[in-house]
């Protein structure tokens, strides 16, 4: 299963006139597991699940989310924002078991 986890994504426009509200779309691999379940074989599948996703745009913080085990596995995370400036935005995905991983997208304003 380790393989399949995190290959973050970021959707976004590449580009957008100033002041249009552009939607950002974001799917990253985990398996979301609660601790609570058991296996086939009836063995505990150890908890796994994303803790915090923190988004900053040109490296201010646009939006910090904390999600606990009662989010889906893959979870995906869509949000509008409002295009002033070019630049990057950054998302950084933790887990409970000190994962980090994170993806960038940029946006050209004109």
């Amino acid at each position: 299963m380790a393989e399949a986890l995190g290959n973050p994504m970021i959707r976004m426009p590449s580009s957008a006139k100033k002041g249009d509200i552009v939607e950002v779309r974001s799917l990253i691999m985990n398996p979301m597991t609660t601790g609570l379940t058991k296996d086939k074989a009836g063995k505990v599948i150890p908890a796994h699940f994303i803790q915090t996703v923190t988004v900053t745009f040109n490296q201010k913080p646009l939006l910090d989310v904390d999600w606990s085990t009662a989010v889906s596995a893959n979870p995906y995370l869509a949000f509008k924002m409002r295009a002033e400036e070019s630049g990057t935005l950054e998302m950084t995905w933790k887990d409970n078991t000190n994962g980090t991983w994170s993806a960038t997208a940029k946006i050209t304003v004109s």
